[in-house]
Formats: C-alpha cells, sequence, structure tokens
C-alpha cells in the first residue's frame, strides 16, 4: 500500500501519531488518545485498545466512541472474550464484517460496550516479540466494510503504538520508581518526627498507604519470648471481627510470615489453607515481616478486596518500607522501655514514701512487753503495713495488714485502709464492730479485685490480754513459755471482699516469757532457687531456736533465716514482721 492511497486526513492522523511515538506520553494519557485516534483514522464508529495485565488473567479494554458524547469506558475482559480477545489470546489480525455471526461474537461484551457491534477489525500489538495487547476498530461508518487495505494500515498503526506503549511504560516505570523513592524518603522523614508508640503506628499506617494501596491492613508487633502477638494497629477491619486478628505466631499468613522471616503474596485468600478469615471483603493479601537485626519484631498485613492485587513491585516496595519502619519501632520501643522503667522507679519511690509515712517511727515502751517491729520493702514496693496505735491508758492497738497488688494503687488502698481502721477506733466500737465498719468501706470505695488482708488486736498491758480479729491474713504464732505453739486464725475473711462481712474476736491471756510473731506472705512465701518456700514450719522453727532473745534479736533471726534460704534471689515482696514478748 501506498501513502497517497490514504486520504489526507488519514496520513495527517498517522503522522500524529508518529509523533506521538518520540514523545514522552503518560500511559493513561495515550490510552485515552490512542482509541479515539484510531476510530478517526479509519472513519469507525469507536475504536479500542486492549492491554493485557502484567500479573493477572484479565484483559482491560478502553473504548472510545465517534460523534456523540465522546464517554470512554474501560472493561475487563476474560481470555478470549469477544472478537478482539480471540486476537490478544491467538496473536492473530482479523477483519470480521459480519461481527454477529463470526464464531468469536460476545453478546454479553457487546452489552458491556454500550452499541451494537457489526463490523470489527482487529490487530495485535507487538514490539520486540512481546505482545502489549490488541488494537481494534468497530463499525465503519455509512455501512462500508474493512478491507485488506485497512489492516494494512491498521497493523502500521499498531506498530506506532507498540513505540509508544513502550515508551509510556517506561516513563510509568521511571515515574513510579521516582515516585516511590520520593515517597519512602517522604516516610522516613515522618516516621523519624515521634518516638511514642502508639502515634508511631498511626504514622505507619499513614505512610503506607502512601507506598501501597490497600482496603484493611493491619501491623502485628511480636512478643518474641512469650510467642504472641503483644500489640496490634488495624484500620479497615469490622470491629467485630477484631478479635480475630489475633495471632500467635504460625496462625494464619501474617503469624507464617512471622514464624518463617518470609513475605508472601495470596492472589486468592480462598485458595490458601492458612488464612483466617477476619474480614469478609478481602480477596486477595501481601504480608511483610518486620525485621531488625535478623529479628522479627512484627509483621505488616495488607489486604484488599480484588483479585490479584499485589505483585512483585508491591513486595519490594513494601519490604524497602518495612525495613523504614523497624528502625523507628525499635527506637520507639527502647524509648518506652526507658519511660516504663523511670515511670515504675518514679512509682516506687512514690509508694515508698507514702508507706514509709504510715509506718511507726519508733517502738512503743509498754511496762511488761518488748515490742518490735520492721517493714522492709522489696524493689516492687507491696502493701505491707503495720502500726502501734495508742488507744487509752495501759491499751495498744498492734495492726498488720498486706494490700493486694504493688505500687501506688497497693499504697493509696493502705492509705485508706489505716484511715478507716484509726477512724473506726477512735469511736470506741468494739474489734468485731470495727471490723465489721472497714470491710464495708473498703467493699464501697475499691474494685472488687482489691482486698486487704489485715490483723488488728488491742494489748492490754495492765491484765495482760491481748483481744484480736483476723481478717484473711497469715495467722499469727504465739510460743508460750512452756513450748506449744498455736496460730491465731479467729476472724473473718480478707476486707473488701464481701459487703456486711461478720468478724469474731478472741482474747488471749498472755504469760511471762510468751512470744507472738505477727508477719505477711513475703516471710513465709519467700522462694529459695529450687522454687521452694521458706514457709510457716521453717518459720516456727526460728521462733523456736531464738524464743530466749529479745524482740529484736527474735525479729532479725526470722530476716536473717528467711535471707539465707533465698540464697542470693532478690526479694521478691516486702516483708514485715512484729514481734511482742510478754516479760
Amino acid at each position: 500500500m501506498t501513502e497517497k492511497a490514504l486520504p489526507a486526513d488519514r496520513n495527517q492522523l498517522l503522522i500524529e501519531l508518529s509523533k506521538l511515538s518520540n514523545s514522552a506520553l503518560d500511559l493513561e494519557e495515550f490510552l485515552d488518545l490512542i482509541a479515539s485516534l484510531s476510530a478517526r483514522i479509519f472513519q469507525a464508529d469507536a475504536g479500542a485498545l486492549l492491554l493485557k495485565e502484567k500479573a493477572s488473567e484479565t484483559i482491560r479494554l478502553h473504548v472510545s466512541r465517534q460523534g456523540g458524547s465522546g464517554k470512554k469506558e474501560e472493561i475487563e475482559l476474560r481470555p478470549a472474550q469477544g472478537i478482539a480477545g480471540w486476537v490478544a489470546q491467538n496473536d492473530q489480525p482479523i477483519i470480521s464484517n459480519q461481527a454477529r455471526s463470526d464464531a468469536h461474537y460476545s453478546p454479553e461484551l457487546e452489552e458491556q460496550i454500550g452499541f451494537p457491534i457489526q463490523s470489527l477489525m482487529s490487530v495485535p500489538v507487538k514490539r520486540r516479540g512481546k505482545l502489549w495487547g490488541v488494537v481494534a476498530v468497530f463499525n465503519k461508518m455509512d455501512h462500508k466494510e474493512f478491507d485488506q487495505q485497512d489492516l494494512e494500515v491498521l497493523s502500521s498503526l499498531a506498530d506506532q503504538i507498540a513505540v509508544v506503549l513502550e515508551n509510556s511504560y517506561l516513563l510509568r516505570k521511571l515515574k513510579k520508581r521516582t515516585l516511590e523513592t520520593q515517597t519512602l524518603l517522604e516516610a522516613e522523614k515522618s516516621l523519624s518526627s515521634t518516638l511514642d508508640l502508639s502515634q508511631l503506628l498511626e504514622l505507619i499506617l499513614d505512610s503506607l498507604r502512601k507506598v501501597v494501596r490497600y482496603d484493611a491492613v493491619a501491623i502485628y508487633l511480636i512478643d518474641a519470648e512469650k510467642g504472641e502477638i503483644e500489640h496490634i494497629k488495624a484500620r479497615g477491619f469490622d470491629p467485630a471481627l477484631e478479635p480475630d486478628l489475633h495471632l500467635k505466631i504460625g496462625e494464619g499468613l501474617a503469624g507464617w510470615a512471622a514464624k518463617d522471616h518470609t513475605s508472601l503474596i495470596v492472589s486468592d485468600v480462598n485458595n490458601d489453607p492458612r488464612y483466617i478469615q477476619a474480614r469478609v471483603e478481602t480477596r486477595s493479601e501481601m504480608v511483610v515481616p518486620i525485621s531488625s537485626q535478623d529479628r522479627i519484631i512484627g509483621v505488616f498485613n495488607l489486604e484488599n478486596n480484588r483479585l490479584n492485587a499485589y505483585h512483585q513491585d508491591d513486595l519490594e516496595l513494601a519490604e524497602a518500607f518495612a525495613s523504614l519502619a523497624a528502625v523507628s519501632l525499635e527506637r520507639a520501643r527502647q524509648y518506652e522501655e526507658i519511660l516504663g522503667k523511670r515511670k515504675l522507679e518514679e512509682e516506687i519511690s512514690i509508694a515508698k514514701r507514702i508507706q514509709q509515712s504510715f509506718l511507726p517511727r519508733k517502738k512503743p515502751q509498754l511496762s511488761g512487753f518488748d515490742i518490735s517491729g520492721v517493714n522492709l520493702p522489696s524493689e516492687q514496693v507491696g502493701g505491707d503495713y503495720y502500726d502501734f496505735i495508742p488507744i487509752i491508758e495501759n491499751q495498744m492497738g498492734i495492726a498488720i495488714a498486706d494490700v493486694s497488688g504493688k505500687g501506688i494503687p497497693a499504697a493509696l488502698i493502705m492509705a485508706s485502709y489505716r484511715a478507716s481502721l484509726i477512724a473506726e477506733i477512735r469511736n470506741n466500737y468494739a474489734i468485731r464492730s470495727i471490723m465489721f465498719k472497714v470491710n464495708n468501706l473498703l467493699y464501697e470505695s475499691t474494685e472488687p479485685e482489691n482486698y486487704v488482708t489485715a490483723l488488728y488486736g488491742v494489748l492490754d498491758t495492765k491484765n495482760h490480754i491481748f483481744t484480736f480479729s483476723n481478717a484473711g491474713h497469715n495467722p499469727p504464732i504465739l510460743r508460750h513459755a512452756n513450748g506449744e505453739m498455736e496460730e491465731l486464725t479467729q476472724g473473718g475473711v480478707a476486707l473488701g471482699v464481701f459487703e456486711n462481712s461478720k468478724y469474731e474476736e478472741r482474747p488471749l491471756g498472755l504469760a511471762g516469757g510468751d512470744v507472738m510473731v505477727f508477719y505477711t506472705d513475703g516471710v513465709t512465701e519467700a522462694e529459695n532457687r529450687q522454687e521452694e518456700e521458706f514457709g510457716i514450719e521453717r518459720l516456727k522453727q526460728v521462733i523456736e531456736n531464738s524464743c530466749q532473745s529479745n524482740a529484736r534479736r527474735i525479729r532479725d533471726e526470722i530476716y536473717d533465716a528467711v535471707r539465707d534460704f533465698a540464697d542470693g534471689l532478690p526479694q521478691s515482696d516486702d516483708i514485715t514482721l512484729i514481734v511482742v514478748k510478754a516479760l
């Protein structure tokens, strides 16, 4: 075919396309232009360009009609669907002037396109042996037929389209790489702007959306020692289904990635037995481990509503982003650990000050009795308390208690208990009434999991009688002068557990040489390296061995025995002791 055989306007349009082949045209702009340009060249009703999707089984069909609204459409085809689809699959040109009689005609596709197809001409778009897609024109105007000359021109057009497509793809790839690099640099800058872990996780999700598309995402942070997910930040999931996000290492796709230290693309989650559904719309998924110094510290889990949504380029980009995120996450975690340690140290310091402010500053001087008490706090301050409370002449209140929990919360409950106890003592109630009222005050003012084990008693130094009530506390040991021992258990349940609990009280007559030892569970529950507890029998033995000494010496002998038993292990709980010896 010669150029003079072409209409002048067709020549001009081909020249226009030739110029485009040497320009850096954006791909999307080209797709819009080529469909309408091919229709004009052949004076056809519509032009179309079919492009093969890189990593899927679908073909994108771009259609543009002449004369009318100029509406452009993009349609997804299955392989070989329609006549043009057959050309894409078989790499063969075709002219079909009776399209509806063609074996490859597709009524379904015609309905999607939105206009009747009477005739069609289509040729493959190839360059350097690679099939890029297919160009097609529909319904030559004035009811004319497509001929061999038209096919040769369309083939020439297809060659130039292939050049433009190649250039456009290269430009698109270059722009994509440039944009990705710029996005990663911006992400790195953004992720470096905070050390707060919660804020950082939000920034990571914001930045990740700019890097890789997703419809739902979750960040799993891993506690390697426990083998569990310790922190999750998610978007796009139904809150009712979020419990399904909690995984152990090895469970689900994210758990698998954490266990195998491997990224993964799943084109269709319904075909992967490892997938655990936490979102009904999800069709494809990508999981990427977050590593720091060869340790898996977390996993990105990206979910998409489309099949085959993620490709190798997406995975490489997500992995690059994960490396940036890992640095920021490690930095934030270390900072959080430092803050947590400082906060704990401050809390321990405050709790110690509260606790120490309530302890007696000196031992009482009582006629006929030798008394000594001590509180030895552990690093993790508990809620131990003891006190000597003057009541009236010849009567001294003795209190020992242990609050559930540790730190400031325990110290505050202890303060509440002490204030309530002293207030009720001043009302001159009987011991059983005091315990009843203090119990209800604690029940009303503390959470259900908070309680106090306590013993309160009154020592009558004139009559040598000790009257007490034990509210669920470790039973004090009374070593009689004749060598018999008994545990002082009478009373009731721990304070604050049940409303309106009743308490018994018991009077004890004390003779010269009798020794009473009050203690908290830091004594009997102290462990050695074999995880054995010191226990009440060892305590009784120490009391027996030291009962001839004064109160302070007995107290110190007990503490030394507990410390030796622990064999250098740190003290895990407060140790509180009161020794009362009748002279």
